[in-house]
């Protein structure tokens, strides 16, 4: 899940080298969460979030295939820096 989030992402963005992606697993639940550049992020959201919404709707029927449930999150600059201090 983490590999097909990274790449629709990474063919979305303008510094692809800047997408990280961390995965927390659980028994069922899967939380995906994304950082990008700053100037990135508008990209990635869409207008109205129709660009994200259409992620997550993949990622939950790729996820239903596997018996999973999976949240994608997108971090700020701020939360992104305390992920990576952990």
């Amino acid at each position: 899940m983490k590999d097909f989030v990274a790449y629709i992402v990474k063919n979305l963005v303008d510094n692809p080298d800047q997408v990280k992606i961390t995965e927390i697993g659980g028994t069922h639940t899967v939380i995906l969460e994304l950082s990008v550049e700053k100037s990135d992020i508008g990209k990635i959201i869409g207008k109205r979030g129709k660009t994200i919404n259409a992620i997550r709707t993949l990622l939950m029927s790729v996820a239903s295939r596997n018996g999973l449930r999976v949240n994608l999150e997108i971090l700020e600059e701020e939360e992104a820096a305390e992920a990576e201090e952990k």
